[in-house]
């Protein structure tokens, strides 16, 4: 009775746990394919803050101009997220993120042949804002679920922190091309990073890990879920069951706070406020980078610590810290880079995207499986709070003749997301799992 009972699992596609060996378990390579993908992305997201003044002066078009294009592509950036996560669970990661490096590189190389503004914001922030939303952090997210049952804040840091190294990479060189051959090779040379990625993404990344037989790391083995039909209605499903909670539009606030005060204000418009004082756009864009060094360590760092400590409480003294330094940044511009300048560079890069990994853990903790829809749909509020920053900052800066008045405005707005992440309610450990449908 024992073979006859034992005859149909054995014969179904994968029954068992994988083998231990002495290999390092495939959800690393995994991790380091994402990881390499997540730094390629990087290079598009790094343009953008380089193109204000160069765009300005060839086409006389004002920075609101330029900057609504930016919150095009940022706001898109975060709706996509959601519905590509769904998007993955029906067709799976590598499809979508393949198509994504895809429609990046098409919109990033349109623009090479643009005369106006509407060209802008179709190529730039239409295109490449919906290819990188799929790239966004859901994506992180996604492969860090499936993949990974132990360590998961930490991974999830250093997935993270792979914006910020590959902002590392490109900044630099994008800054070099604009300055000394103009803004058209960087945004060829952002079409190219984005080609060189999709192949390894077609080839190396794997979906689930019982596509090859195996187990997450440090979880139990379980077979792989079919195809998950209707997408988009599932996305917006899961966004009408989350938002009847509250931890949902606290997260959503906060997430929208910390976009508002780095890809809208500071990605997008520190080296232009830099050049206002005097300081060169290589010197500048040089500044990002080393703030992409520092966003690393804070970021690996913030997953190790949202592994052993209250992520809520993670989160306020991250906004407090960065809402401290924005505060200060006015009187620290200056035609050239001095030690001032250096320690408020190395503590925002400290702090820079530390609040994603304890973010994740809250979605995880609070909405189960769900957990990365509801991120896309948090990450969603961010990137809307840096859309209308980015707007708003090159509004301000034609209004007013600088940007004062925004980094102030974003040092209280970081003070208000301390005090909506203390008050985020602890989920009770019994009702951990998907989002109850009446919740």
């Amino acid at each position: 009775m024992t073979q006859t009972a034992s005859g149909p699992l054995a014969a179904s596609p994968a029954p068992q746990p994988p083998r231990r060996g002495t290999r390092v378990h495939r959800a690393w390579s995994v991790a380091v394919v994402t990881f390499v993908t997540i730094i390629g992305a990087a290079a598009f997201a790094s343009l953008p803050g380089l193109l204000i003044e160069p765009l300005h002066e060839e086409f006389d078009w004002s920075r609101a101009t330029i900057g609504f294009a930016v919150s095009v592509n940022l706001a898109l950036y975060g709706l996509t997220a959601p519905f590509a996560a769904a998007l993955m669970d029906r067709f799976g990661i590598r499809r979508v993120v393949a198509l994504a490096l895809l429609v990046i590189a098409g919109g990033s190389v349109a623009t090479v042949w643009m005369t106006a503004p509407w060209q802008l914001v179709l190529f730039w922030g239409v295109l490449v804002g919906l290819g990188s939303g799929s790239m966004a952090l859901a994506f992180a997210a996604t492969v860090t679920n499936r993949w990974f049952t132990a360590r998961r804040g930490l991974v999830t840091g250093i997935l993270t922190a792979a914006g910020a190294s590959g902002q590392l990479v490109f900044l630099p060189l994008l800054s070099w091309l604009v300055e000394h051959h103009g803004w058209r090779p960087a945004a060829v040379t952002v079409s190219l990073a984005a080609l060189a990625v999709a192949p390894f993404v077609w080839l190396l990344l794997r979906d689930h890990p019982a596509d090859l037989g195996l187990a997450p790391y440090g979880g139990a083995y379980a077979p792989k879920p079919g195809p998950v039909p209707g997408a988009a209605r599932r996305a917006v499903a899961v966004l009408v069951k989350a938002a009847r909670t509250g931890p949902f539009w606290l997260l959503a606030g906060t997430f929208a706070i910390c976009g508002a005060s780095t890809n809208g204000l500071v990605k997008t418009h520190f080296v232009p406020a830099a050049h206002d004082h005097g300081m060169p756009v290589t010197a500048a864009a040089g500044l990002l980078a080393v703030i992409g060094v520092f966003d690393v360590v804070g970021t690996i760092a913030s997953g190790w610590f949202t592994d052993r400590f209250d992520a809520r409480r993670l989160l306020a003294v991250y906004y407090a810290l960065r809402g401290v330094s924005l505060l200060f940044l006015p009187v620290l511009l200056a035609p050239s880079v001095h030690p001032p300048m250096v320690f408020f560079i190395v503590f925002y890069g400290l702090d820079w995207v530390a609040t994603v990994p304890p973010t994740i853990a809250l979605c995880r903790e609070h909405y189960g499986e769900d957990s990365a829809i509801v991120f896309g749909w948090v990450l969603a509020s961010h990137q809307v709070g840096a859309a209308l920053v980015a707007f708003l900052g090159g509004a301000a800066r034609d209004a007013f003749g600088s940007y004062d008045v925004v980094w102030y405005a974003s040092g209280a707005l970081c003070a208000m997301a301390a005090l909506m992440a203390v008050v985020i309610r602890r989920r009770p450990a019994p009702a951990a799992g998907p989002l109850p449908a009446g919740a």
